[in-house]
């Protein structure tokens, strides 16, 4: 099993290096989006984003630690961790090449209002009225979002449902397996398995990419691996308190994205929708570190 490396207090680094995370994870979607575009079928592009990840991983990771980095403490929570984080990129890929950014990057964004409610069942966490409330009220703009009254609605914003649950359930495990599994256990084995289980599927309709699509084919792999280690430093450098506002620029970012590269404008809807969800996880976050300062505040000692 890899050793974790201990915590450094390097905010600013940190906020930093989520922001640089977040712009990797923004490069995955739209790079992902453009290669079905040109043709990839969605399964092989999503073989592209973990065979790349599994090796950048490997020659980062392998040549650090060695054997142990392979080595997992819990390798069936590590297998149903892997399972889901690849779930989710599925059915987000599979949503990207009907649904323009903007609407599956917001809609992912209820991902921490699933998570809090998952929560309570899976992790027996306690979750007060006020967080439910806002957990309804985030779902309330899942629904705006998606727009099921009206002439815009397309049955692919259900795949980017099924994105949000898998990636929901993925944030649990990643939360059973904290203090268990180091990084570069987690890294080596989310993308290994994915590229794994995808191989039989896609050798059979392979197509080869052409010209730049080429590049992009390459690229889509080392984006998803560089965004998830920055994601990781970042949380080694500053508190998760601290940085979970910051994935809260893709909205920005996606919106760009969208414009330059497939011409398409974000809809009041979708920014409605989006500033719905997004007060909603803010204030669930807030009502987190509030809760969890209260735990942590030492009780005074009476005589």
């Amino acid at each position: 099993m890899s050793e974790a490396l201990p915590r450094e207090d390097r905010t600013a680094a940190g906020v930093l290096m989520m922001a640089l995370a977040v712009l990797g994870f923004t490069f995955i979607d739209s790079t992902a989006k453009w290669l079905m575009l040109a043709g990839l079928p969605a399964l092989q592009v999503v073989f592209a984003r973990y065979a790349g990840h599994f090796l950048v991983a490997v020659v980062i990771y392998g040549a650090r630690e060695g054997r142990q980095a392979f080595v997992s403490n819990a390798p069936w929570r590590q297998l149903l961790r892997s399972f889901f984080l690849l779930g989710s990129t599925v059915f987000n890929f599979s949503a990207l090449k009907y649904l323009p950014i903007t609407v599956t990057t917001t809609i992912t964004f209820a991902g921490p209002i699933v998570v809090t409610l998952l929560a309570i069942p899976i992790l027996g966490e306690k979750v007060g009225l006020r967080r439910i409330i806002a957990v309804c009220v985030g779902f309330l703009g899942v629904i705006v979002v998606m727009q099921p009254w009206g002439v815009d609605f397309h049955p692919a914003m259900f795949l980017s449902i099924g994105a949000l649950s898998m990636a929901a359930l993925y944030f649990i495990m990643t939360r059973l397996l904290a203090g268990i599994e180091g990084n570069a256990t987690q890294q080596i084995w989310s993308s290994g398995f994915a590229a794994l289980a995808l191989l039989p599927f896609v050798l059979g309709g392979w197509v080869w990419p052409e010209g730049p699509v080429w590049i992009a084919f390459c690229l889509i792999g080392i984006f998803g691996a560089s965004g998830h280690i920055a994601a990781v430093i970042a949380h080694r450098w500053a508190d998760a308190s601290i940085l979970a506002p910051v994935i809260y620029i893709q909205i920005f970012l996606a919106a760009v994205a969208g414009i330059l590269l497939f011409d398409t404008w974000p809809t009041v809807w979708t920014l409605g929708g989006g500033a719905i969800i997004i007060a909603s996880g803010l204030y669930i976050w807030q009502r987190e570190r509030v809760v969890r300062g209260r735990v942590r505040r030492p009780v005074p000692h009476t005589r």
